[in-house]
């Protein structure tokens, strides 16, 4: 955990089946949810508005492949259902279900280093640390 209250790329981390398979340098994560506007005969604006699903999308910047992933032989293209956890001093936040929606790519032969990773995850879960 990091002593000065931001997280760090070792409090920022992909998981699958409970083993962390990168460490990430920065994410930006965002949260959209549509509604629907429940209409009344007879009445010029609606009554109420029922919320959508809520979509997560995560950006994550700079993705650094562990020891594990690597002797594991990894395609992060491969992954599917995987995990983020964001790790700060009083809780941690855990996006599951996820899949990649884009994946960039720039490194130096032999280095196992994603720039940037789009991600879609279904829920969004906090618990206190």
């Amino acid at each position: 955990m990091s002593i000065a209250g931001f997280p760090t790329s070792s409090d920022i981390y992909l998981e699958v089946d409970g083993v962390r398979v990168a460490v990430v340098q920065s994410y930006t994560a965002r949260t959209t949810r549509g509604s629907t506007a429940v209409e009344a005969f007879g009445e010029a604006e609606p009554v109420a508005t029922v919320p959508g699903q809520a979509n997560h999308e995560i950006e994550l910047t700079r993705l650094y492949a562990t020891d594990e992933a690597i002797r594991d032989n990894i395609d992060f293209h491969d992954l599917t259902g995987f995990s983020l956890v964001v790790c700060k001093p009083d809780k941690k936040t855990i996006y599951s279900d996820c899949q990649w929606s884009s994946i960039q790519e720039s490194a130096n032969i032999g280095s196992m280093v994603l720039e940037k990773v789009t991600l879609v995850a279904s829920r969004r879960i906090e618990t206190g640390v």
